[in-house]
């Protein structure tokens, strides 16, 4: 504890030096730290009004960009690559749920041709990811 200089007792004000030190530590790792929770490669999502949210295991995450390349996670996998891809991943976890991220701009048919591929490596399913509209 310090004491007040010319004064006799204890001095009763509080140091947040050390406070505001850890604040800011924390805030730069949460600054570095959030963009690399986001999975997959980045895309802008479709909007839709009722979102079913699944709190399930972690899924296996395509992303579909808009020039329509297609990524396991973050690797890009076109054709084959992408059946042999989540085939190893289903045959590591016969369970695993898949996400498809497809940009906003693509058309129906470029996705339907990515889900076809995905239920021919054996997944059981495909859910497609959105952002709910404000």
């Amino acid at each position: 504890m310090a004491f007040a200089s010319g004064r006799k007792g204890v001095k009763s004000d509080i140091n947040v030096t050390p406070l505001v030190d850890v604040v800011l530590v924390l805030l730069i790792i949460f600054m570095v730290v959030t963009p690399m929770l986001q999975r997959g490669k980045d895309v802008t999502l479709p909007s839709a009004g009722k979102i079913e949210e699944d709190k399930g295991a972690d899924p296996l995450i395509l992303s579909m960009t808009s020039d329509k390349k297609t990524y396991i996670e973050t690797n890009l996998a076109e054709g084959d690559a992408l059946e042999n891809g989540i085939r190893e991943a289903i045959k590591k976890e016969p369970n695993k749920r898949v996400m498809l991220k497809g940009d906003d701009s693509l058309k129906v048919g470029d996705v339907r041709k990515v889900m076809s591929r995905v239920r021919n490596a054996g997944a059981k399913g495909v859910s497609l990811a959105v952002q709910e509209k404000q």
